[in-house]
């Protein structure tokens, strides 16, 4: 059996434009973590850079003006689905929107990968 896991985007993000994209995906309860900065991350900036460096490489030289860009993950809330369940169309739908409205801005590759599940801050009742 898998081990529970996060359904992320990941995602190269023009640092310019990372709050703008950071509160639009909030509206849509789709958190954004900084790869870096990512609670479940040991070393962050090392992990960014061989994230970046993966991607930009796979794209051989399309991809050069993100070269300085941020690593993101991008995941889904509650109001999507439940932990465990399947992320539904709708919601792949609303991100990939999301990111073809930022396109000159945000580089990714159009599937979700697995990460271990990242600890969020407990609702207030």
């Amino acid at each position: 059996m898998r081990r529970p896991h996060e359904n992320v985007a990941t995602v190269l993000v023009d640092p310019r434009i990372l709050g703008d994209i950071e509160i639009e995906l909030m509206s849509l309860d789709m958190p954004l973590w900084r790869v870096c900065a990512a609670p479940i991350v040991k070393d962050g900036q090392r992990f960014a850079f061989q994230i970046r460096n993966k991607l930009l490489m796979s794209k051989r030289g399309e991809w050069d003006c993100a070269k300085d860009w941020v690593p993101v993950w991008i995941g889904f809330g509650s109001t999507w689905a439940a932990p465990g369940e399947a992320i539904p169309w709708p919601a792949h739908k609303a991100l990939w929107t999301l990111l073809e409205d930022y396109s000159e801005q945000v580089r990714y590759h159009k599937r979700l990968g697995g990460i271990p599940r990242i600890p969020r801050l407990r609702e207030a009742c």
